[in-house]
């Protein structure tokens, strides 16, 4: 009998436990844009680290590796018609968004897994696309920051700041 109250008592102390952990606010929060570009709607789902006082490139984000290119979740992008990325075609469908940031210059990677947490699993075999842009300096970004820019009918530029760096490439649609 003494064995049956101590285990529901453990019982319960455990099942207590569990609905007192309050779910918290993501320190990196999730984020999300989407614009339509001709006929095409654009998605970028991702989650937008903050600088918070530290020495972001070449220390948090090491130059010359693959990033997730935010926090948590590998950012996503998708797109539901077929588009032209820096001037390469990029079927439709839904793509981890890679960087592999560098003092002078950046390799954007689209790859077909995209569902991942971070760049753990990133596999080059599975890389869409991967091309070249040059960062540029900006105005200071507290955190992470995707948006559209040089928007017209058919093309528009997908920008990316963050600490006091921008990079950004260009989208074209039919």
């Amino acid at each position: 009998m003494k064995n049956i109250i101590i285990n529901l008592l453990l019982g319960v102390f455990i099942v207590s436990l569990t609905y007192a952990q309050n779910d918290q606010p993501r320190l990196s929060p999730k984020a999300s844009i989407s614009q339509v570009i001709g006929y095409t709607e654009v998605t970028i789902n991702y989650s937008r680290p903050g600088v918070k006082e530290r020495t972001v490139w070449g220390e948090l984000v090491p130059y010359d590796k693959v990033w997730r290119t935010g926090a948590n979740e590998a950012t996503t992008i998708e797109f539901n018609n077929d588009v032209r990325i820096e001037g390469n075609e990029v079927p439709k469908g839904k793509y981890s968004l890679f960087t592999i940031p560098g003092e002078m210059e950046w390799t954007i990677i689209l790859n077909k897994e995209w569902e991942q947490w971070g760049a753990f699993k990133y596999s080059e075999a599975a890389d869409q696309l991967r091309f070249k842009v040059k960062p540029q300096k900006s105005e200071f970004t507290e955190r992470l920051t995707f948006s559209v820019d040089y928007l017209s009918p058919y093309s528009a530029n997908i920008v990316l700041e963050w600490n006091e760096i921008e990079v950004s490439f260009k989208i074209e649609t039919n």
